[in-house]
């Protein structure tokens, strides 16, 4: 059993704790929040995750996870001390390290014995050698540490699986001995292990988000020609797919990526090439593909509808994507934006994220259920494609709207099959077959 000290208890730092103290550790899951550390001794959770509210309680239950706000208690008898921190896009983009300077300012302060420090978080290149800096200028005596990158590569509403079944484990550090003790670490997670320097691996963890979100713009952007053309996106991207070179994952055309990776690691890459005079012009119009999305699917509904002034607009999901309450940068804030702008009234249902949205888009009068937020509405779009909207009563949700007209922007549906219930209906990307 090792001790373990992670800081941070959002989306990465608590997984991370829960699923450390699963596999036998003792983990002190350390945050500043005094009020959210409170709900999580009493089994309240922050965020949305599915399975992580049974995995805190039973790790608690076992005594293997701790939450505290005192970097002491969180330090004392620790060798691996995780940070888990968030790090905001900035106003140009750059990723804003504020909490991660806290954190190690902290950790210097208050550590007793030697630590092995790992940036979990997404950190800009560089950032190892600045906390390591950071460490030593901050202690009030010498004490050894190393400090190693090992990125995570968790999916909101699969974190968990994630976690337990990494397609790798990327560990980046100078100290080749501290880097071996946290590949043990991982190693009951049984997958291939990269060892390598501390700056490429944090750069691993930016090219591969990069990569990933390079994947759904291209699938966009062939979705428009698709549409043009009378071609079927999801045919093509099945067909696709089953060549290995290319992979069938992150194809799903539709309304764009968000959530709180995507867009601030590709500006935060933007940023870092512009500032070192290298001009990622891939990257500037992935970045541009995708908020294009967000403004054509009201543009669409507006030519649907012959415009939107006075119509009632009911959005079929809220949160950026299925399986979470996470709103950030999600899609439907910008789509509420513009219908809003444009005279609709918008109504919203999400089976998460309506407590979470709420604050954010307060003119969106939200429902409890999809069946009572469809009732008078003039359209429908599917936002979030959440496995409960592929399995609505669409015959029962025709006759509660005031014009059949459903906009699918996650191309949930079969077209053909929501046409013969006498839907006027438009998807991504479908062609003759989808409209």
């Amino acid at each position: 059993m090792k001790q373990i000290c992670v800081i941070g208890v959002g989306y990465v730092g608590l997984v991370t704790a829960a699923c450390f103290a699963d596999l036998g550790n003792r983990v002190y899951a350390l945050d500043i929040d005094e009020k959210r550390i409170a709900k999580l001794k009493q089994g309240i959770m922050p965020i949305y995750e599915p399975g992580l509210k049974e995995l805190v309680e039973r790790n608690m239950r076992a005594g293997r996870l701790f939450f505290t706000t005192s970097y002491a208690e969180g330090l004392a008898g620790t060798e691996f001390v995780f940070i888990a921190v968030g790090t905001p896009s900035g106003a140009n983009g750059e990723a804003d390290l504020r909490y991660v300077e806290a954190a190690a300012k902290a950790i210097a302060q208050n550590m007793t014995a030697p630590l092995i420090i790992i940036n979990k978080s997404t950190v800009p290149i560089g950032t190892g050698d600045l906390v390591a800096e950071m460490v030593k200028q901050a202690q009030p005596r010498p004490i050894p540490f190393s400090v190693v990158s090992c990125p995570e590569f968790l999916r909101e509403g699969s974190a968990i699986s994630d976690f337990m079944n990494p397609y790798r484990t990327v560990i980046g550090s100078l100290d080749r001995e501290a880097a071996e003790k946290v590949a043990q670490l991982h190693l009951p997670l049984r997958a291939p292990i990269v060892i390598t320097d501390l700056r490429t691996a944090e750069m691993i963890k930016y090219a591969s988000n990069a990569f990933l979100a390079t994947k759904i713009s291209f699938i966009n952007e062939i979705a428009d020609i698709c549409e043009a053309l009378g071609a079927d996106v999801k045919e093509v991207a099945a067909g696709m797919g089953y060549d290995k070179r290319i992979g069938p994952y992150f194809l799903d055309a539709g309304i764009g990526w968000g959530g709180s990776c995507f867009p601030k690691d590709v500006l935060a890459l933007i940023y870092m090439a512009e500032q070192n005079h290298v001009q990622p012009h891939l990257l500037r119009a992935v970045t541009k593909v995708n908020y294009d999305r967000r403004h054509a699917v009201v543009e669409r509904l507006a030519e649907m509808l012959g415009g939107l002034q006075g119509k009632v607009i009911g959005l079929l999901g809220l949160a950026f994507k299925e399986n979470t309450d996470d709103m950030r940068d999600a899609p439907s804030l910008t789509v509420v934006q513009g219908l809003l702008e444009r005279g609709a009234r918008v109504r919203g249902y999400d089976p998460v994220a309506q407590e979470t949205a709420r604050p954010l888009m307060p003119q969106v009068e939200m429902f409890d259920d999809p069946y009572q937020m469809a009732e008078g509405c003039d359209a429908l779009i599917v936002v979030t494609p959440w496995n409960e909207f592929k399995h609505l009563d669409l015959a029962r949700i025709k006759q509660l709207l005031k014009t059949p007209v459903l906009f699918d922007a996650r191309n949930i549906y079969n077209p053909q099959e929501v046409r013969s219930l006498g839907f006027k209906y438009r998807a991504i990307g479908r062609g003759f077959n989808g409209g």
